[in-house]
Parts: C-alpha cells; sequence; structure tokens
C-alpha cells in the first residue's frame, strides 16, 4: 500500500528532476526570458521532458488515489465496527492500510514500521481481568502495558492479562485486529495519559493490516474512556 508519506517523498523528487531539466534545457538553447524567448519547438521539447521528469509522481499519485477511494468505501456500508462507530459519530478520521505479514507477531509494530509512523503515535489494544470483569487497556506499541496502573485506574485491587480465545469472543474481534471502538460489548476503557499529546493517533480499524487515524478525544468519548498514565517502558 502507498502511504502520504510516499507520494511526498517521489512528490519532491521528482519537482527536483523537473528543476533540473528546466535548468538543462535553458543552457542548451540558451534560454533567458524574454532577452532570448525560446521557439516553438524548443518549448514542446521542454514541456515532453518535464512531462517525463514528472511521470514517476503521476503514476504514484494515481495509483494512492485509486487507493483512497477504495478505502473510502469501508467507512460507510461494509466498513469494520470501529469505522461504522466514528462514521455513524459523524468524527472526523483517515484510514490507513498496509500489507500485513501472517508471520508478525508484533502487530502494533508492524503497523508502525509499515506506515512510517512512530512507535509512541500507535497504540495498541490489550484486554486485561479486573475484579469487576475484562476491561480495555490502549497504551502506545512504545512500551508495555503497566497492570497495576490499569487496576489503580480502575478502582481495582488487581489486574492480569485475559484469555485470547475469551478476548475474541467478547470483542468480536480476533487478536491483532482489535480495536478499542465497535466491540460486542462495550467494557470499561482506560486509555494511556500520552495520547494527549498528539493531535491524531492511530490504533486497529478492527482488521489486521488497517490503522484508524482520529483524534484521541473521539476515541475517549465513544468508548467513555478515562485517561490514566498506564503505559510503561521496557
Amino acid at each position: 500500500m502507498i502511504t502520504r508519506e510516499e507520494l511526498d517523498r517521489e512528490r519532491r523528487r521528482s519537482l527536483a528532476r523537473l528543476d533540473r531539466v528546466r535548468r538543462e534545457w535553458e543552457r542548451r538553447h540558451g534560454v533567458d526570458g524574454a532577452d532570448r524567448p525560446a521557439t516553438a519547438e524548443q518549448e514542446e521539447e521542454f514541456h515532453r521532458e518535464a512531462d517525463e521528469a514528472m511521470a514517476p509522481f503521476r503514476r504514484l499519485a494515481e495509483e494512492y488515489a485509486l487507493q483512497s477511494r477504495a478505502v473510502s468505501k469501508s467507512k460507510g456500508k461494509g466498513g469494520t465496527p470501529a469505522t461504522m462507530a466514528l462514521a455513524n459519530a459523524k468524527a472526523d478520521f483517515t484510514l490507513h492500510p498496509y500489507d500485513h505479514d501472517p508471520a508478525a507477531q508484533a502487530y502494533g509494530e508492524e503497523a508502525a514500521d509499515a506506515l512510517g509512523v512512530p512507535y509512541e503515535r500507535i497504540f495498541k489494544t490489550l484486554v486485561a481481568e479486573v475484579e469487576s470483569g475484562l476491561a480495555v487497556a490502549v497504551v502506545p506499541v512504545a512500551g508495555k502495558l503497566d497492570l497495576k496502573a490499569l487496576a489503580g485506574a480502575l478502582n481495582s485491587k488487581r489486574a492480569a492479562m485475559a484469555d485470547a480465545a475469551k478476548v475474541e469472543r467478547v470483542t468480536g474481534y480476533v487478536v491483532g485486529g482489535i480495536s478499542p471502538l465497535g466491540q460486542r460489548k462495550q467494557l470499561p476503557t482506560v486509555v494511556d495519559s500520552s495520547a494527549l499529546d498528539f493531535e491524531t493517533i492511530y490504533f486497529s480499524a478492527g482488521k489486521r493490516g488497517l490503522q484508524i487515524e482520529t483524534a484521541p478525544d473521539n476515541l475517549i468519548t465513544l468508548t467513555r474512556a478515562v485517561t490514566a498514565p498506564i503505559g510503561k517502558t521496557g
């Protein structure tokens, strides 16, 4: 999948090629604005070379546009429960698809690397057992979940990671594609307070290979979450 960052890089490269083409064309023909204007044939030659210089960017831009149109369809009917939750709330969000490697185990890190996003800005969705039942923790992939801090945020004496099979059954998502939004059952949710440091954050859209980017307030509001420093390094 083509990312916006890749498209921007190719645009800069193509513009640099175009500038070199223009300078070489002016040197070759001695063109100097009004004092030494180009002939019609020389102008045609320049436009042909300019088209060639910009061709890689145009091709990539066309592919990106097709990709974006395909992805935008999943924002409405046919989307995941997570995207439908955002769409129904009329919240602004962007979907970021990427090629998922079935052999990958560190799903959040894989998404960050594929999309070129810092680990601190992509959040993973974890489910733990607390005294009252299951609870959701949303923490940066750069670190780990502090179970003691999670328990404290939920006024529980203990917290432990939940069984994967139980998590999939309750949330309706598969491990590696669990989103904090659109779960089958609304679970108590705690979002790491570092999310508020960013204008937008990334988290799973409800399937492997697809991330949502949206404002942290949208996530917090729709999940009725509390925020607390529940992430830890190492």
